[in-house]
């Protein structure tokens, strides 16, 4: 049977974290992609192009226009019929509607996960990631959201995939959309950054958060954060990173001034190369961290990016 992929998007842009979902889906079977907002043309038609793609469903309608989890799930629901697996990106939208979707389905969804060994059996990582589980589902259908980090990312172009109109969607009356609050900046998004540079409480201040922005703008990096920082109101919960925030593997990731506590780790640990800027030559960061310097982060950050 063909798996059925729900496509994280804005209603404009296809979000990078479904192109790493379509590659797990893709060790699976044949991949079907769900394209579900309103005036979402230009999503499905990116979509359809994906390498790997076999075809896009798209459902567009007013009641998907902000990706509500109570007016998505019954969709998606009722087209699991036809699939063996619903995957969905291990965002804090996919977070929200997959278990919605198990729910209504009656099967036990499986979070998270890092490896497919076999078409009923996955692993995920727990206890902040210090412990991997061999999940085996024997569920009819297997819902299943994807940490994005752990599977490379489809090809964006050389698929051709026929789009396909569906219908179906309604407005549950559950929940209606009130408004939201945007953050826009020219940095690239945290969760696909090849670069991030994370602050900690050892930073202060909020204030102080523009010494790491002009090295993020040196380097083309994204701007992170501890949940300490977000915590004492540095920064907004948007830039967390963490086993409560955001999961990111980038090419490069500096911490600075972050101690290194486990909840930050389990965010951040899969990253190729770690570089740690901390006072204190104790903090556990540097445990994990394949470069670090021992030091005042306000007189070393802004020497490092002096020298770019």
């Amino acid at each position: 049977m063909a798996v059925l992929v729900i496509a994280e998007h804005d209603n404009a842009v296809l979000k990078a974290a479904t192109l790493n979902t379509v590659t797990a889906a893709a060790g699976l079977g044949e991949v079907h992609v769900l394209v579900a907002g309103q005036g979402c043309g230009a999503v499905a038609e990116a979509a359809a192009q994906v390498a790997g793609v076999s075809k896009v469903l798209l459902a567009d309608d007013a009641a998907l226009a902000h990706a509500l989890a109570e007016n998505l799930a019954p969709l998606v629901t009722g087209l699991a019929g036809g699939y063996s697996h619903v995957l969905a990106p291990a965002t804090a939208a996919g977070k929200n509607v997959a278990p919605r979707i198990a729910a209504l389905l009656d099967v036990a969804p499986v979070s998270d996960i890092i490896e497919i060994v076999s078409p009923d059996t996955f692993v995920r990582p727990i206890y902040a990631g210090n412990v991997l589980a061999t999940v085996q589902s024997a569920d009819p259908v297997k819902v299943v959201t994807v940490r994005g980090t752990a599977f490379a990312a489809a090809a964006a172009s050389g698929g051709s995939a026929p789009i396909e109109r569906i219908s179906g969607a309604a407005d549950s009356g559950v929940a209606r959309f009130v408004g939201q609050e945007i953050m826009k900046s020219e940095r690239p998004e945290l969760t696909s950054a090849r670069v991030v540079v994370s602050g900690g409480r050892g930073l202060g201040s909020g204030e102080n958060f523009a010494i790491l922005e002009a090295l993020a703008d040196k380097l083309g990096a994204a701007v992170g954060a501890s949940r300490a920082a977000v915590d004492a109101g540095f920064v907004p919960n948007d830039y967390q990173v963490g086993q409560t925030g955001k999961i990111v593997a980038p090419q490069l990731y500096i911490a600075v001034g972050i101690s290194g506590a486990i909840q930050h780790l389990a965010g951040m640990k899969d990253s190729k190369v770690i570089v740690a800027i901390n006072k204190d030559e104790e903090a556990p960061i540097f445990q994990v961290a394949d470069y670090g310097l021992v030091g005042d982060l306000f007189q070393l950050v802004p020497e490092l990016t002096q020298s770019l």
